[in-house]
């Protein structure tokens, strides 16, 4: 016994002694431990991003924008071609350059005006003279818009055709405007004139073609877009922001958005392709965008009974639903409107340009920042003020990395996309090529697209997990011209609301839909995205965007002088991206915060509840698993914060950080289902859907509950159960990955 009771005494002394010893050598070697140990535990570097904040420059800004805009560049055109060069230069130069930059080329099938047959609006009569011919190109305000090059106005992927009819007026284009219109007219061989507004570009046709409608024009009122001015001598551009009467809006009119011969599928040249007849969401009958000088001549001539008070515009003249037709004793009495469209489409090779800056410490981790090439005509602020933007922030960064002064946590991946204009067309072919790499390793899109569409405040739409991450950058950044306030201060005093947990907050808005390329990777990917841009006041405009959005006035001119001159607000915008930015690529752990998610989620179920518990109830149908979805969820959420507000990640075991981070990464692809939105292409997130319904809540719930009551079929009853069913499962899901490991 004693000789057991003496081994082990010298046994615990032997363990005392090498662990004092290991413990002596371990400190000494701490002082001279390798660089990784505290790189590994670094933080974020507040002293970088004041660096990075005083180091980006307006003017620079300035002279990237006017050369991005020195000839049109539509998508797959030479113009095109000569912008992917100058960012490849950029993004390849020795001194601000990147680690690395390459293109990546995709076939995809885009649709284009026929050069030699331009599409044709015309009033004849009943000997087919013509009365009157809408004009084909846009009038001409130097500087800048004398370029040969500048495409003709139509609607890409309208089909080619040539018919001719009895002009009707049915406002927006919504089904319950072709529903009242049909109620009162005949429309069948009718061509419809809509105005921009109220429903997409393609579904103010694709709504049409049910009862007979042949064709479509479209105009922008001026009511929507110019306050009501409409003369070119002294209201309009060129000398206001203001759209001229002769102007057009283009656009793409297709409902889905990705490479249309190639659905979930990168679209390579070897890559299988559905038949053309085949394809979804684009028009079936002739479609063409006119000026309003145009629309003013055809809608103040036309017959029949007044519309509704609502359907009025600012021409001066009252807007008749028509006869169908004209009026019998207008000059155009008994005549048609016809309509010409020879549009093609074809298979074009388009190029994203792609460059990176790999990460020290997480190189496998990416923050993706996005914006896309390709514009209409010169696409001063669409796109070409987010890519200016970008590519300042891109010189600033890539500086520090060349000179040796900086490299971020994880690396930042800088895409300049293709085709957007046409369908959001190179990011998602992009995610659909990189599905599964994109899927596990990025953490967060900061999509920039117009970067100014005005220089009166911030506008933001983020996942909610997202929006302290914007405001603590908007804290950072001096508002233009307002020397001693922040971006953020300036922000809040135009839009707010009152976060239970915060207290007045700026309003940051969703991405519910599909209207810049974070779609793909909100909807298709489930990741965390944000979109950031600079706006006008909307007391002092009702303005639904910028006047000169898709025409052949979105000009350096236009920019320099009505959108932001002094380029301040870009280099604000700039400033405020950059910075989140960095805190995403550099934060020892992720800026997301998991509550914030969870007070939307409650915002949601509150309308949901009050909207359509009771209908729900009446057909026997329980919301409680919502209730007690959302419930966890939030105490899920707050969980996962004390967690790591307890904690000293920075002496915690690398691990752990990263565990927490993936919690945080992969919170919004929990949100995902493949099957909750059988309709919807490429919409897969449960709570950030698109939605018909208007409300603010769950959309896929709102949408099948407007459905069911509007339609009174108990099967679709059901429909409203299933998607309750996927929808509590979801947040309940997304919940458990927020809590431990079990």
């Amino acid at each position: 016994m004693l000789k057991q009771v003496l081994i082990g005494v010298m046994c615990g002394t032997a363990v005392l002694t090498m662990g004092i010893l290991l413990g002596h050598y371990g400190i000494q070697k701490g002082s001279t431990a390798p660089s990784w140990v505290n790189e590994v535990a670094q933080d974020v570097d507040e002293n970088l991003i004041e660096k990075f904040l005083a180091e980006v420059d307006n003017i620079q800004i300035q002279e990237s924008l006017r050369t991005l805009t020195e000839m049109p560049h539509m998508a797959t055109t030479a113009g095109d071609e000569k912008t992917v060069l100058y960012m490849l230069q950029r993004w390849q130069d020795p001194d601000t350059g990147l680690d690395q930059a390459w293109r990546e080329e995709y076939m995809v099938y885009l649709s284009f005006p026929d050069p030699s047959k331009p599409n044709k609006v015309t009033v004849v009569n009943p000997s087919n003279i013509v009365l009157h011919m809408a004009r084909e190109k846009e009038k001409t305000y130097p500087p800048g818009q004398e370029d040969p090059t500048v495409v003709q106005p139509y609607a890409a992927y309208s089909p080619a055709g040539h018919c001719k009819g009895k002009l009707v007026y049915a406002n927006q284009g919504k089904p319950d405007d072709y529903q009242l219109l049909n109620q009162t007219l005949d429309l069948r061989g009718t061509i419809a004139i809509t105005h921009y507004g109220g429903a997409g570009r393609a579904d103010k046709a694709i709504n049409a073609a049910p009862y007979g409608v042949i064709g479509v024009l479209v105009y922008t009122d001026p009511l929507d877009i110019n306050d009501g001015l409409m003369s070119d001598i002294n209201e309009t551009y060129p000398h206001s922001w203001y759209l001229p009467p002769s102007s057009v809006e283009r656009g793409s009119f297709n409902t889905h958005y990705g490479d249309m011969l190639t659905p979930y599928l990168a679209a390579k040249e070897a890559t299988y392709r559905i038949p053309v007849e085949n394809i979804t969401g684009i028009p079936l009958i002739p479609t063409q965008p006119i000026g309003f000088e145009d629309a003013y001549v055809l809608i103040c001539k036309l017959g029949g009974k007044a519309a509704p008070p609502s359907w009025q515009g600012a021409f001066n003249c009252t807007y008749n639903f028509g006869g169908p037709g004209f009026q019998p004793t207008s000059g155009f009495k008994n005549s048609d409107v016809k309509l010409d469209v020879d549009n093609r489409r074809e298979l074009k090779n388009s190029s994203n340009v792609m460059g990176v800056i790999r990460g020290g410490v997480e190189p496998d981790r990416y923050v993706i920042y996005g914006n896309h090439r390709d514009s209409w005509v010169h696409g001063a602020i669409d796109p070409s003020s987010g890519t200016s933007v970008m590519l300042e922030i891109t010189r600033v960064l890539g500086r520090m990395v060349r000179q040796g002064k900086w490299r971020p946590r994880r690396s930042i991946v800088f895409a300049s996309w293709g085709a957007e204009e046409f369908g959001l067309i190179g990011s998602a072919e992009y995610t659909e090529q990189y599905y599964a790499k994109l899927s596990e390793r990025t953490v967060a899109y900061i999509n920039v697209d117009i970067s100014v569409f005005a220089n009166a405040t911030l506008r933001a739409s983020a996942m909610p997990s997202a929006q302290s991450v914007i405001f603590k950058a908007a804290k950072q950044v001096k508002a233009p011209g307002l020397v001693s306030t922040s971006v953020y201060d300036n922000w809040i005093r135009y839009s707010n609301r009152t976060s239970p947990a915060h207290g007045p907050i700026p309003r940051v808005g969703f991405l519910s839909g599909a209207g810049s390329d974070y779609a793909a990777f909100v909807h298709y990917l489930g990741i965390t995205s944000m979109d950031i841009s600079y706006t006008y006041d909307r007391t002092k405009t009702k303005a639904r965007i910028y006047p000169a959005y898709h025409t052949a006035y979105d000009t350096f001119d236009y920019a320099s002088k009505y959108i932001d001159p002094g380029f301040i607000s870009h280099q604000a915008v700039a400033r405020t991206a950059g910075n989140v930015l960095i805190r995403l690529a550099d934060s020892l752990v992720l800026p997301f915060n998991c509550s914030d998610y969870a007070e939307s989620l409650e915002d949601y179920l509150s309308t949901a509840l009050v909207h359509f518990q009771d209908k729900l109830m009446a057909e026997n149908i329980t919301m409680e698993p919502l209730k007690e979805a959302v419930a966890k969820f939030r105490s899920a959420a707050t969980h996962l914060d004390q967690v790591i507000q307890n904690s000293d990640l920075a002496n915690e075991i690398p691990l752990k950080v990263r565990r927490i981070n993936n919690q945080l990464m992969f919170l919004d692809r929990a949100f995902l289902d493949p099957l909750a939105f059988p309709d919807k292409y490429a919409y897969r997130h449960v709570i950030w859907a698109s939605s018909d319904a208007r409300l603010p809540t769950f959309p896929g719930l709102a949408d099948a509950v407007t459905d069911a009551m509007s339609s009174g079929k108990t099967g679709s009853w059901r429909k409203v159960h299933h998607h309750l069913s996927i929808l509590s499962q979801a947040i309940e899901g997304a919940a458990h990955t927020l809590t431990d490991v079990i």
